[in-house]
């Protein structure tokens, strides 16, 4: 695979299934195969609202464009490419977002029983696999930033700790980086898990960039990896659902694509596949010189952020060489509580009052969420607007909680819970229970409560004071979030 992977080195500028769907368009070929718009003449409406250049490539796989369940033609050289840009022995192109990625990671590496060790901050997609095959959770609690009320990374020691009490676990699982950006010291934890002989699984969804940006943090796959969930439709430019998982060359591709293909759609978008392709040699070709502006940005913004006063535009001053290892300067954090407003607040004012639509924003805290499309004029209206805000909205901040992050007490592991017999109780009378469902603010998706986690007051004051400052909370079959699902 790897000497495949350097055929195409001095190919970045190819687009294998673009070139194939532009050869495709020029053929006129009658359709009388799926999917049913006919290259968009049977669904005028919708061809109107897309276009006909992109309903025309929405098409079933066929011989001249390979089949992405088992490709041998030019899905297979895509990957190839990919692999070759981003230093991977192989790359999988998914079309069911990070999740996917993630989700086949974790089935790669755990079976029922087996034991995966991973920080609690974690987005659903990682409970999510566990729920799916059965493996048990081993949490590194992350140590909080108590100013900030966020999760940092995972420690050396704490890593070596659960390591040396569970040394069965087959893998260790990292974020890399966090949402706000925030890294743990990958090449140490990947050491670790090698000598222990676990495989080390990186959750990149944000740090797509790494792989292409100079001066930012290591990317899984440089600091030996053995696979990596990376999110190309977030930083990476590529169509909204469109991702990548690399694997490491101690990692067999054939039962990895076995994985995939448990889960995975059968009929691959094109339009998703291409964009992947697209992006893949945009970022190869100039990714290094586009995340080199991205970043100036980025610290541009926080410099005049934080000289308006109130508010904290956090970047590399956190780094402590261990739980903060290392910090995504492309990544506009800002703390907001010393304004006296919750970060959601923040988001719906300027979102409501100044059509700025920011990545998110939850109890003490806002992302900007910077990339290739950016351009300065916006961060200064941005800029602009948080000023403004500041003079108009701003109090003492009396009674506003700050900690986003609560240590879980696991009872039992995810799919016991998410299966087990269970009822509906009022949210004030679960304290205590067993919850067996998932409850989180989306975005970010890392949950509050997930499956097998007792339920405290703590929590429960947590749910409530969420729900009433207007974060978007997501997960439980209640979608008031009045009631909970609990073991019975």
């Amino acid at each position: 695979m790897a000497v495949q992977s350097r055929r195409y080195h001095y190919e970045q500028q190819r687009a294998p299934i673009y070139e194939a769907l532009e050869r495709f368009r020029q053929m006129r070929v009658v359709p009388f195969d799926v999917p049913g718009h006919k290259r968009g003449r049977g669904n005028p409406e919708l061809t109107a609202f897309l276009g006909e250049k992109c309903v025309g490539v929405d098409v079933n796989s066929m011989k001249p464009l390979d089949n992405l369940c088992h490709p041998v033609s030019v899905i297979r050289e895509a990957e190839d490419l990919a692999a070759d840009a981003f230093g991977a022995e192989h790359a999988f192109l998914m079309v069911g977002g990070t999740t996917s990625a993630v989700q086949s990671m974790v089935l790669t590496a755990c079976k029922q029983g087996d034991e995966i060790i991973l920080p609690r901050n974690v987005h659903r997609s990682v409970i999510n696999a566990l729920v799916l095959c059965g493996a048990v959770p081993v949490y590194v609690n992350p140590e909080v930033d108590q100013r900030l009320g966020i999760s940092l990374g995972m420690s050396r020691d704490q890593v070596q700790r659960a390591i040396r009490e569970h040394p069965k676990a087959v893998a260790v699982l990292v974020n890399n980086p966090t949402y706000y950006g925030i890294c743990s010291d990958l090449r140490a934890i990947v050491r670790m898990a090698h000598e222990a002989g676990m495989l080390c699984l990186a959750d990149e969804a944000h740090g797509t960039h790494f792989y292409f940006g100079g001066g930012l943090p290591v990317s899984a796959m440089a600091a030996g990896a053995d696979m990596a969930a990376v999110s190309m439709h977030k930083s990476g430019g590529s169509l909204t659902q469109s991702s990548f998982l690399l694997t490491g060359p101690g990692v067999h591709a054939g039962y990895v694509r076995q994985i995939i293909n448990l889960t995975q759609t059968t009929s691959g978008s094109y339009l998703l596949m291409s964009s992947l392709d697209i992006s893949r040699r945009n970022l190869a070709l100039r990714g290094r010189q586009v995340f080199h502006q991205v970043a100036d940005m980025a610290e541009y913004a926080r410099e005049e952020i934080n000289a308006i006063g109130g508010y904290y535009a956090f970047g590399k001053e956190l780094i402590n060489g261990n739980s903060v290892f290392d910090f995504d300067t492309t990544k506009l954090s800002v703390h907001t509580l010393d304004i006296g407003l919750a970060g959601i607040e923040v988001y719906d004012i300027l979102r409501d009052e100044y059509d700025i639509q920011i990545e998110f924003g939850d109890i003490g805290n806002i992302l900007a969420y910077l990339s290739m499309g950016d351009r300065p004029q916006e961060l200064e209206r941005l800029v602009s607007a948080l000023a403004e805000i500041r003079r108009r909205y701003q109090t003492d901040g009396t009674g506003l909680l700050s900690q986003e992050y609560i240590d879980p007490d696991v009872v039992i592991t995810p799919q016991e819970a998410f299966y087990a017999d269970k009822e509906s109780l009022p949210l004030r009378e679960t304290e205590g229970r067993v919850c067996s469902e998932f409850v989180m603010c989306y975005p970010p998706g890392i949950p509050i409560l997930a499956p097998g986690e007792r339920i405290t007051g703590d929590i429960l004051d947590y749910i409530e004071y969420a729900k009433g400052k207007g974060c978007s909370m997501t997960g439980p079959e209640d979608p008031e979030i009045n009631y909970l699902n609990v073991v019975k």
